[in-house]
């Protein structure tokens, strides 16, 4: 066993993660519903695509930055939710002042596309289904994928915090392999 894989683990694939599928589904949404609904030198156009892009990218960072640090995991993980949470909101203001509907909870709609949004992490789904979609229901669509990777990414900020709380961080993990090393030359040195 190498020295790396006893304190440097790294977390996988990001692209694996559903909540990296889903915020690649909300970019792209975004990236769709900013140039073909909201007016050419409308400055939410880039604030819109920004915050997606923030979504999603700080999910990749902090997957890389686990083999290291779960803090700067931990915060990046937070931007990521900052930045939906922000987009979220351009998608709220968007039906507001248009005097367009988000749907509720209730909603057949809402009920329909939360089941679908449920089961399709695929980016290219949305592209192809959104082009036949009025703006209304692909903001609200977009509500609902914002909503699913937010919930995604308190279960990963958590499931990550309970991991630090039970094994450490690096430091934690480098004095236990230090540890085991010296505890197998020891070990050795008696034989």
């Amino acid at each position: 066993m190498s020295i790396n894989s006893t304190f440097l683990s790294t977390k996988g694939d990001y692209k694996t993660l559903i909540v990296y599928q889903k915020a690649e589904c909300v970019y792209d949404v975004t990236y769709y519903f900013a140039l073909h609904f909201l007016e050419k030198g409308d400055r939410t156009i880039d604030q819109m695509i920004q915050a997606a892009r923030s979504g999603k990218q700080n999910i990749v960072e902090g997957n890389a930055a686990s083999a290291t640090s779960i803090e700067s995991e931990l915060k990046l993980y937070n931007v990521a939710r900052a930045s939906l949470k922000e987009l979220l909101t351009d998608y709220e203001d968007y039906l507001r002042v248009r005097g367009l509907e988000q749907w509720n909870m209730e909603d057949e709609r809402h009920i329909r596309a939360r089941e679908i949004c449920k089961e399709h992490n695929d980016s290219a789904y949305y592209r192809y289904a959104i082009e036949i979609r009025s703006s209304e229901t692909i903001a609200n669509i977009a509500i609902i994928l914002i909503h699913q990777t937010d919930k995604l990414l308190a279960l990963l900020f958590e499931s990550r915090k309970q991991f630090f709380l039970k094994n450490g961080g690096i430091r934690e993990e480098m004095t236990r392999a230090r540890l085991n090393m010296k505890r197998k030359q020891s070990w050795q040195d008696d034989i």
